[in-house]
């Protein structure tokens, strides 16, 4: 059942913000009112939905004393009662505590694991089905460091995805992706079994993270183009290393400027992360069992070509349209992977 008295608390807050944001005070952050407000705007939607129709359910069951309306309030009671437990979940799920990074832009790096060339090549390929996948949402895709193998595969690479709610329908990708088929450098048809690690996470904020200079060594470097093709004449490249954690990352755009604030961005969401992790390791003792635990060590999905079959190991989903998610059909397993961490979270609520 919802607390009667949290409903209230939420509705109350929602209308002292929104006179808030009338006013226009000075003073205050808009923006951290108007973010809060929109945030709450579903919830109180979903709360007045349930609210009226607890209100029509009582007043179909006081129709019932009245020998002129109770025809129609039996008619229309088991309808009422029929939708209250529909309308009560979907409250309970717009209660459910959000994660505070789900609505922020994230960063994807894919890198090869075991396989060698097979593995770099299906690396470029998931790298191509999170770029139609971007594309589907109307996110805007940029790849911030690229290298590429001999055969055209991905040796290793960081996007970055701006949009609404990236790292909220990313944030399961994160995992050891296993791929069964025959590669194209196999001659005698074999299937050969090989993997690569995808690693999403959101971006930080400058709030999130404080780095000090001293912290931190800054070295500049010849820059190469995808492949090491194009190589420019100027030391344009730039690497951070951030020397308490040991992270060094890299940016090999043409303008050294902007390579240091792409290397700053990126150092800055790494160290986030660890520190989300950090954080969720210490809250739940099982993290190991959350479909959303980001462990990178993890198998999580198999794309097996010849049965056309890809299975999430983690929510035991299989399905036969393997062509269409490599393509960015990816919609029907992030929904079940969030319904599944939905239902673990309501089960936690509810025990």
């Amino acid at each position: 059942m919802v607390p009667i008295e949290r409903l209230q608390q939420i509705s109350q807050r929602f209308e002292y913000l929104e006179a808030k944001m009338a006013e226009g005070t000075a003073g205050e952050d808009i923006a951290t009112l108007a973010k809060e407000y929109s945030d709450l705007r579903p919830i109180v939607e979903q709360i007045a939905e349930f609210q009226k129709l607890r209100s029509d359910l009582e007043e179909a069951e006081a129709m019932l004393e009245d020998p002129d309306m109770r025809a129609l309030a039996e008619e229309e009671l088991p309808i009422l009662r029929a939708r209250l437990p529909e309308v009560e979940k979907a409250l309970q799920l717009a209660l459910l505590p959000r994660d505070a990074a789900d609505g922020r832009p994230a960063m994807i790096e894919i890198r090869p694991g075991t396989g060698g060339d097979e593995a770099a090549l299906f690396a470029g390929d998931l790298l191509r089905m999170y770029q139609r996948y971007a594309e589907t949402r109307g996110w805007k895709f940029e790849i911030i460091e690229e290298q590429q193998s001999e055969l055209g595969g991905i040796k290793e690479v960081v996007g970055h995805i701006k949009g609404e709610n990236v790292f909220a329908r990313l944030k399961y990708e994160s995992g050891v992706h296993r791929v069964q088929r025959v590669p194209e450098t196999e001659s005698g048809g074999r299937i050969h079994t090989s993997a690569a690690t995808v690693a999403v996470l959101p971006e930080a904020e400058d709030v999130d993270i404080q780095i000090a200079a001293n912290d931190i060594r800054i070295d500049t470097m010849r820059s190469s183009g995808a492949g090491g093709q194009h190589v420019n004449t100027t030391d344009s490249a730039v690497r951070i290393t951030h020397i308490p954690s040991g992270i060094v990352v890299t940016s090999s755009e043409k303008s050294q400027h902007r390579n240091r604030e792409i290397a700053m961005q990126v150092l800055k969401t790494r160290l986030y992360d660890l520190e989300r992790q950090r954080v969720d390791s210490e809250r739940s003792a099982d993290r190991k069992s959350q479909v959303g635990s980001g462990d990178r060590s993890e198998r999580i999905r198999t794309y097996n070509f010849p049965q056309g079959r890809m299975t999430d190991h983690r929510i035991n989903l299989t399905l036969y349209k393997l062509d269409a998610v490599m393509n960015g059909d990816l919609d029907e397993i992030i929904d079940a992977l969030t319904a599944d961490d939905q239902a673990r979270m309501l089960a936690e609520m509810e025990g």
